[in-house]
């Protein structure tokens, strides 16, 4: 009698329409990671692959916005920047905000965005996101480098700043971004779903949580009430720890950064749970 028992060891992979919501199976990840660097590779190349500058503009962007806030709040406000020179100050913390802005805002759209491709093959879709976050440190590290050169040239013009062994925190500043944007770019994506009126009140919410972090002034200008409340975003530390490692100077102990950790753990867990178990049905209602 011939046996309709199928054993699954038989398989290279076996697709189940039901899994508890909190089987993430991250191993995915990794065998599909050719296909994450080919999503990667589409990022990073076809956003400018039809302007007349390129990739310049990941060096025009930060340039403008700095020069922009150094004039109006720099110039115009005269806000303090803790005794460095206000291009520097805004540099750096426009080179850390906006890897953060575009890992969330990137992220927050993933299932409507890429409905298409969900509806027509298997692949982790956590893989999407993933490879947002990875792109985008790629145009990270330019605009790194771009702050770099300016900050060598400051130096050699006798401004007093100077880098710290802090700045060997790089990565973990990297990881705590990377960790933030996504985890709050997924749960985002999960609830677009069914509440598409989210994604207009993402990036309005970015812009307004930018002034809620020491961008454009240093924490040090607040008291009280108002600067544990700015202490509380977990994009503080590191905007604080990244102009202590480069710059030497900043008003937060480095101790703040375990919070800001323990902040993305927690908000990457929560997001992979909820993006999880949205994405077994998210095609009946996106």
């Amino acid at each position: 009698m011939e046996s309709n028992y199928i054993d699954d060891n038989n398989w290279t992979m076996v697709i189940r329409p039901q899994r508890a919501w909190w089987d993430l199976r991250l191993g995915e990840l990794w065998r599909y990671r050719d296909l994450i660097w080919l999503f990667v590779w589409r990022d990073f190349v076809a956003y400018y692959k039809q302007t007349i500058l390129g990739p310049l503009w990941y060096l025009i962007q930060p340039i403008l916005t700095t020069l922009v806030f150094t004039i109006i709040f720099g110039n115009v406000a005269r806000l303090s920047t803790d005794g460095l020179p206000p291009f520097l100050f805004y540099l750096a913390g426009n080179t850390v905000w906006t890897y953060f802005s575009s890992c969330l805002t990137a992220t927050s759209n993933t299932f409507t965005i890429n409905a298409n491709i969900f509806g027509k093959v298997y692949f982790p879709r956590l893989s999407i996101p993933v490879s947002v976050v990875i792109s985008n440190m790629i145009s990270f590290g330019i605009r790194l480098l771009l702050f770099l050169g300016f900050l060598a040239y400051f130096m050699v013009a006798g401004s007093e700043v100077f880098p710290t062994w802090w700045c060997l925190l790089l990565p973990v500043l990297l990881f705590i971004n990377a960790g933030i944007g996504l985890g709050l770019g997924i749960i985002v994506s999960a609830l677009t779903t069914k509440y598409r009126d989210l994604q207009h009140l993402v990036s309005f919410g970015v812009q307004l949580m930018m002034y809620a972090t020491p961008v454009i002034y240093p924490i040090s200008s607040l008291e009280g009430g108002w600067r544990w409340l700015l202490i509380a975003n977990p994009i503080t530390p590191v905007i604080e720890i990244f102009r202590l490692g480069f710059l030497g100077v900043s008003a937060l102990s480095p101790a703040y950064l375990l919070y800001s950790v323990a902040f993305t753990v927690a908000i990457l867990l929560i997001g992979m749970l909820v993006f999880n178990h949205v994405e077994a049905t998210f095609m009946d209602t996106v």
